[in-house]
Formats: C-alpha cells, sequence, structure tokens
C-alpha cells in the first residue's frame, strides 16, 4: 500500500510501498482510511520538536487523524463489522490502568499513539484496536469528519472543561479561529450560554466565527486587549481559551483574563512567562488542554451528527501531501486539511 512516510527530521516526507498492515490480535482493527487530517503537529514533528518524546523508530508513517472504513476484525470484536464506517480515538490504549477505568484513557500508562510513535493513516490501511473505533451516524462521511479525531477532540475537550465554569453572566474569550477554534468555538456555543469573544488576525476567520456563533469578533491589530478590556466592562474575560500558544500570544493573554480567571492553553509553541506573584495575587489558573478522551469523541459525534459541530475542510488527494503540508505551513489553510487516499 501506499504510505506517507518520515524518513528524516527537517527532511521532506516521502511516499513509500509498505505491506498492508494485519491482524495478529484478538482485539485488532485494520481500517481502509477514507480520510487523514493533517495537522499543525504534524509540522512540529518535522520540525524534530517530537524526536526525543515520542522515540519513534525512523522511517514511519505520519498521520494521527483518521476516520475510515473497518476492512478487518480480530476474533474478539464485537462493536464493530467490516464495512462499517469509523472515526478512530488517536490513542491505543490497554483499558486496564487506572486511568482507563477512570475513563480518563487519554492518560493510559501503556498508551500508543499511531501518527506520534508507531504508524499513522497518512496510508491506505491502519491498524487500530476495538478500544479506539467509533461507529458514525449514517449522515457522517469519514472525509467530513476525520480531523474531528484530534484537532476537534482537543477543541472539544479544552471547551468541555471551560464550559463547566461558565454561566450566562460569564465571557469567554477564544483566541484562535483557526483548524482549532471554529471547532472550539462551535463546541462552546454549544455548551453554554456564555458570551463568546474571539480574537483573531486574519479577518476571514472571524467572519467564520462569527456566522458559527461568536458574539463578537476582535482583530488582532494591537488594539485588540482594549477592545477586549472594553467589551468586559475592563475586567477581562472570567475564562480565556488559547488555541494560538505561541508568536507572544500568552503575554498577551493574560492581560485579557479577568481577575481569578481560568486560562486553558491548548495551542502551544512557547513558554508561559508569568510572575509568580501575579498568579498568586489574582488567583489566576493555568488549566493543560490534552487530546481528549474516548467519551469525549463520543460526545462530539453526538454534536456533529446533530449539525452543532461543522468542520471546514480543504481536501487533498494523498499524492498531494506535500501541497497540503506546504499550504498548512504557510497559513493558506481555513479550517483543517484533509488527505484522501
Amino acid at each position: 500500500m501506499r504510505a506517507v512516510r518520515v524518513v528524516g527530521y527537517h527532511q521532506d516526507l516521502r511516499m513509500e510501498e509498505v505491506p498492508v498492515p494485519e491482524v495478529s490480535g484478538p482485539m485488532d482493527v485494520v481500517v481502509r482510511i477514507g480520510a487523514a487530517g493533517v495537522c499543525r503537529t504534524d509540522l512540529h514533528i518535522l520540525e524534530g520538536q517530537w524526536e526525543e518524546k515520542s522515540g519513534v523508530t525512523l522511517p514511519y508513517t505520519i498521520g494521527h487523524e483518521n476516520a475510515g472504513w473497518v476492512h478487518a476484525v480480530g476474533s474478539g470484536v464485537t462493536n464493530v463489522a467490516e464495512g462499517d464506517k469509523v472515526i478512530l480515538h488517536p490513542l491505543v490504549t490497554c483499558g486496564l490502568c487506572r486511568a482507563c477505568r477512570s475513563g480518563d484513557d487519554v492518560h493510559c500508562e501503556g498508551n500508543r499513539f499511531p501518527g506520534i510513535d508507531s504508524d499513522g493513516g497518512y496510508a491506505e490501511y491502519l491498524l487500530t484496536t476495538a478500544r479506539s473505533v467509533v461507529k458514525l451516524d449514517d449522515s457522517l462521511e469519514p472525509a467530513d469528519v476525520a480531523a474531528l479525531a484530534d484537532a476537534g477532540l482537543t477543541a472539544y475537550h479544552a471547551a468541555a472543561k471551560a464550559a463547566k465554569r461558565l454561566t450566562p453572566r460569564d465571557r469567554c474569550v477564544v483566541v484562535g479561529a483557526g483548524g482549532l477554534g471554529h471547532i472550539g468555538i462551535q463546541v462552546l456555543r454549544a455548551l453554554t450560554p456564555a458570551e463568546l469573544i474571539v480574537v483573531d488576525r486574519n479577518p476571514d476567520a472571524l467572519k467564520l466565527a462569527l456566522d458559527i456563533g461568536a458574539d463578537h469578533g476582535v482583530v488582532s491589530d494591537g488594539t485588540h486587549i482594549d477592545q477586549v478590556l472594553e467589551l468586559t466592562g475592563g475586567l477581562g474575560g472570567e475564562v480565556l481559551v488559547d488555541f494560538v500558544g505561541e508568536g507572544g500570544a500568552t503575554k498577551e493573554n493574560v492581560q485579557m483574563l479577568r481577575r481569578a480567571g481560568d486560562y486553558h492553553v491548548v495551542g502551544y509553541g512557547e513558554n508561559i512567562d508569568i510572575p509568580t506573584i501575579d498568579i498568586v495575587s489574582t488567583e489566576i489558573n493555568i488549566v493543560g488542554n490534552l487530546v481528549g478522551s474516548y467519551n469525549d469523541l463520543c460526545d462530539l459525534m453526538a454534536l456533529t451528527a446533530r449539525g452543532a459541530v461543522t468542520l471546514h475542510t480543504q481536501k487533498y488527494a494523498l499524492d498531494d501531501f506535500q501541497t497540503a503540508i506546504t499550504d498548512l505551513d504557510n497559513g493558506r489553510v481555513r479550517g483543517r486539511a484533509i488527505l484522501e487516499p
């Protein structure tokens, strides 16, 4: 089968022929890939940012946002059958550790992360397990939801955590209305009655944000902090969800956060540098957000089937993987880039 491989860091990806994965264990599931999302983390992988953390042996197949059709199943699989449309939770988990037993399987003590530390879905087939597959509603197609497997799931996880704090009197500042942010805005709109203020440097992204549920759009042009403070009565938002996390955003974002507010970090790429006295004196909370759990993915698929979340995509053939990567790196993708074998 064709597969797009990482052959070296700071090098271009390469298309290669590799064997089709086969079922070897009772809970194995082989999925014929219908679509794979192109994620900014894939760029970070190529830059070598994940080299030490993942420990993956090169070459390997990239791609961690995957959906498709069940191709083959092991003898113990009962939740899906050949031909079923599925989306894949990005982690392969054990089901036995404390985190898995608690429903917090994203922190599984023995997880595997296809596309990060093992072969992923920029390919025609992918090996996963029964614990990672979620059947899709008949109304949904793999190419329309694949990026929800990680980007959408991460945005949902952060938005759902933020929503627990928010009331109708509150303001939530969302920084970034791109690939993750446009999903997070829709989830927040579905889960909370709070006022949503979206900040982005791109006017087109803000237009989309307003179309999908934001109450206010603020262009990040150097006056945006003052504009947000004006919209929040000079106090800042009770919650700020940061889908950027780099380029100086973290320093600015704290200035748009209310005292005792929650700063949810989703995007990453720079350090947060806040004097400890400021954290103590204002009692702000800095909350990290990783990808969501299997149950989070099921909830997100329910919202998607209901029409409350729509993924905006640009689609590319698998052979055009380099164009998709380049477009993402150069800011030419609106929503999420999707590869279709």
